[in-house]
C-alpha cells in the first residue's frame, strides 16, 4: 500500500468536529491506560508524560476532575491480557493503548468502552480498524507509520551506507505480528530489497538469548545493515541491539527519534510528541461527548529524519553530505 493511498479517504486532520473547550466539570472522569512496554522504560515514561501534559493543557487535573490507571504489558501477551481485562473491568470512560498488542488486547475485552491508540503502525494492515475516516465499533487514534514506510527505512540505510548488501530485519513475532507470525511490514521490504538489489533477511527475536544469537549469525558475513521494525523492543533489548551493532560495524535505523538517541544510526518515522499530544485531544472529546466514528484515524504529519553521527563514528561509517543535509536533527 501507497503512503498516498492510505492517506486517500480520511480528510483534514482538522476534519473531526471541534468541542468547546469549557472547563471540565469537576466530576471525576477515568482514563484507563494500557502500554506494550514496561513501567521503567525511559521511552514509555516520556509517552505517559506527553499524555498528562496534554490532558493537563486542556483543563484535566488529576485528583481534582481526574484520574488514570495504568496498566503495562512489558512487552509480555499474558501480562498485557490481564492488565487490559484489569482496565476493563474499572469502567473508565475511555482506554488509551500504546501499541498493536495492548490495542487488540482491549478489543478483545470490550466492545463499549471507547478506546483511543497511539503508535499501532498502519491500523488497516493489523487489523485495528477497518475505516480510516470513520472507525466503526469503538476503536479510533493517531497512529504513527505506514506499511510502505518499510521500503524507505531500506532506501534510507542503503543511501547512508552505500556497502550495505544485506539487511537483516529485527522484529519480536509475538508482538504486533501476522497470524503467520511474519511482521506486517515484511513484504513492504522485500519488494524494496528486491528493487535495491539488497538481500532481505529475517531476524525474528522471542527473548534476548535468541536476539544475541541471530545478530551474532548475520553479522559473520559483510555488508550487512539491520532495520529494527515496530513494535519497538524493550529498552533491555534495544541497548543489546545497539551494542551488538558497533561490536560487529552494523548500521541500523529504528522507527522513532527517541531510538536514534538512545544510539541507533537513524530514525525514520512519525513525531511521537506529535502523536501523544494528539491522542490527549482525543481522549479529551471523548470525555466530553464525542463519538468514535466522528474521530477519524490520524496519520502523522511529521516524519523526521534523524542522525546519530556518534553512532556513524563508532562504526567507522562516514555518512555522504548529501544525505546529511535532508536530515532534520543531527545528533554529535
Amino acid at each position: 500500500m501507497k503512503r498516498r493511498e492510505f492517506i486517500a479517504g480520511i480528510g483534514s486532520a482538522a476534519a473531526w468536529p471541534v468541542l468547546a473547550r469549557a472547563q471540565p466539570t469537576e466530576r471525576v472522569r477515568r482514563i484507563g491506560m494500557l502500554t506494550f512496554s514496561a513501567e521503567n522504560d525511559p521511552l514509555n515514561q516520556s509517552f505517559i508524560a506527553l499524555f498528562r501534559e496534554g490532558l493537563a493543557k486542556l483543563g484535566w487535573v488529576e485528583g481534582r476532575n481526574l484520574r488514570i490507571d495504568l496498566r503495562f504489558g512489558a512487552t509480555d501477551a499474558d501480562r498485557t491480557r490481564a492488565g487490559a481485562a484489569e482496565l476493563v473491568s474499572l469502567g473508565p470512560d475511555v482506554i488509551v493503548t500504546y501499541g498493536v498488542a495492548p490495542t487488540m488486547a482491549v478489543q478483545r475485552q470490550t466492545q463499549l468502552i471507547p478506546i483511543v491508540f497511539a503508535a499501532v503502525g498502519d491500523p488497516l494492515a493489523t487489523g485495528v480498524v477497518k475505516n480510516l475516516a470513520r472507525p466503526e465499533g469503538n476503536t479510533t487514534g493517531v497512529t504513527n507509520l505506514y506499511v510502505s514506510i518499510a521500503g524507505k527505512w531500506l532506501e534510507l540505510l542503503k543511501e547512508a551506507a552505500p556497502r550495505v548488501e544485506r539487511v537483516g530485519f529485527v522484529y519480536s513475532p509475538d508482538l504486533g505480528s501476522t497470524a503467520e507470525g511474519l511482521s506486517p511490514y515484511s513484504s513492504s521490504l522485500e519488494e524494496a530489497a528486491r528493487a535495491l538489489g539488497v538481500q532481505a533477511i529475517s531476524i525474528p527475536f522471542r527473548n534476548a538469548v535468541e536476539l544475541v544469537r541471530a545478530i551474532d549469525a548475520f553479522a559473520a558475513r559483510p555488508n550487512g545493515g539491520l532495520i529494527v521494525l515496530p513494535p519497538s523492543p524493550t529498552a533491555v533489548d534495544r541497548r543489546t541491539i545497539n551494542q551488538l551493532a558497533i561490536h560487529h560495524q552494523l548500521p541500523t535505523i529504528f522507527q522513532d527519534r527517541y531510538y536514534a538517541a538512545e544510539g541507533g544510526l537513524i530514525a525514520y518515522g512519525g513525531d511521537v510528541i506529535e502523536i501523544y499530544r494528539t491522542a490527549s485531544t482525543y481522549a479529551d472529546g471523548i470525555l466530553r461527548g464525542a463519538k468514535v466514528s466522528d474521530l477519524p484515524v490520524q496519520l502523522p504529519t511529521k516524519i523526521p529524519l534523524v542522525i546519530n553521527l556518534k553512532t556513524a563514528k563508532a562504526i567507522g561509517l562516514v555518512i555522504p553530505e548529501s544525505f546529511l543535509l535532508r536530515a532534520d536533527e543531527v545528533i554529535e
